[in-house]
């Protein structure tokens, strides 16, 4: 069982500028088949957009057009993780936060994302949701 993030986390996540449109992140997303774009000013992390996001604060919200960018979408206020942080810390922070999703920086640089399934997959590999976390996209 592995004991630290480094050894869960997906690593390079995808991530896109602050500028970026919601039309080119949807796309994106549909063309990695992931649910979460890390956002980024420079190299920094500066947000976190989902699949969620883009419809509830942009599809529901009427906000949908060309220009709409992930400026205004992105969560921004961001719990992160350590590569070197304790698993268990992950598992805290999404009980304690409600997320899904936790983005795993060093120096301020986003270098992997951790998902709910992730931990699913590490902690009981026979569990429902990790054999739906496991297996493959359904297209």
């Amino acid at each position: 069982m592995a004991q630290r993030i480094r050894d869960i986390m997906t690593a390079d996540p995808v991530t896109v500028p602050a500028h970026t449109s919601v039309t080119e992140v949807a796309r994106l997303m549909r063309d990695e088949n992931i649910g979460a774009v890390l956002v980024v000013d420079g190299d920094r992390l500066c947000g976190l957009v989902t699949d969620r996001d883009l419809v509830v604060r942009v599809l529901a919200e009427g906000e949908y057009g060309g220009e709409t960018t992930m400026h205004g979408t992105c969560s921004g206020s961001l719990v992160t993780l350590s590569p070197d942080d304790d698993v268990a810390t992950a598992e805290e922070l999404m009980r304690t936060r409600a997320v899904r999703r936790l983005p795993v920086v060093e120096n301020g640089r986003p270098v992997g994302i951790v998902a709910l399934g992730d931990l699913a997959v590490e902690r009981d590999e026979g569990a429902a949701l990790s054999g739906i976390s496991a297996a493959g996209p359904n297209h």
